[in-house]
């Protein structure tokens, strides 16, 4: 396949909500997009043929990021069919039905994390290893999502998923120091309440329209404000933007 003329991305979680939103409007702004999934091949399908449709390039690519011999075998999928990777947007995440920690189950715990943060990091560091200057790479740029919730808190529903980005926010700092002299930005956006099926897998379908008197602008915000950001982020109208934790959030 031929590379788009904005590079090579993959983002983890593609089939649904922001990370089909992301990648569709990357591929408009001419990146080939590697869109991955866990198990929902067509979903990831569907967001595929709408870029090709549209004359971009795209493949899907599974792996449950929080597997290494999962990811390890997607970016070498995306290396052999894409070519070279520049930007990563690690967008895959979950939630758990709403719960006080009191009542949370150590298995609980380990999911939130090992898909939420350690399956970021995985990622995260195979594609430094693909795009440091220091690894013979030509730079590039993570996008990494994290959540309003990670100053919010989130007392009484989720408390362990906003622990989890708040992870994702010290990730992203650290990260972009480390690699910030070898070509690679890293930055992550923090969205608020986006009207997403992210909700009705946390057991609350109505959270977005329930909550929204908590929010200045009044309204949830949408799936494509979001991916705005993060391509904006990814390209190079971002080129002395890193570290940046970017609120997308109506103003809560």
């Amino acid at each position: 396949m031929s590379t788009g003329s904005a590079g090579v991305l993959l983002v983890t979680g593609g089939s649904r909500g922001i990370g089909a939103a992301t990648a569709l409007l990357a591929a408009r702004q001419g990146w080939s997009v590697a869109v991955n999934y866990q198990g929902n091949s067509l979903a990831a399908d569907e967001v595929v043929r709408g870029i090709r449709e549209s004359g971009g390039t795209a493949i899907t690519v599974q792996a449950d990021v929080s597997d290494e011999a999962q990811v390890l075998r997607m970016f070498e999928k995306v290396d052999a069919k894409l070519g070279q990777l520049t930007g990563l947007v690690n967008n895959a995440g979950v939630v758990d039905v709403t719960a006080r920690v009191d009542e949370m189950s150590a298995a609980r715990f380990k999911r939130m994390f090992d898909i939420n943060v350690f399956g970021s990091f995985l990622c995260a560091r195979e594609g430094v290893r693909r795009m440091s200057t220091r690894h013979g790479g030509e730079g590039g740029s993570i996008v990494n999502l994290s959540s309003a919730a990670s100053r919010l808190g989130s007392p009484g529903q989720y408390v362990d998923y906003a622990a989890s980005k708040g992870a994702i926010d010290a990730f992203t700092i650290g990260l972009a120091k480390e690699v910030a002299a070898e070509g690679i930005r890293v930055n992550a956006v923090r969205p608020g309440l986006i009207e997403t099926e992210i909700h009705a897998s946390g057991g609350l379908p109505d959270r977005v329209n329930d909550l929204k008197h908590l929010v200045p602008m009044q309204r949830g915000g949408t799936a494509d404000e979001v991916a705005q950001a993060i391509v904006w982020l990814l390209s190079p109208a971002a080129s002395y933007t890193t570290m940046t934790l970017m609120d997308v959030s109506g103003g809560r």
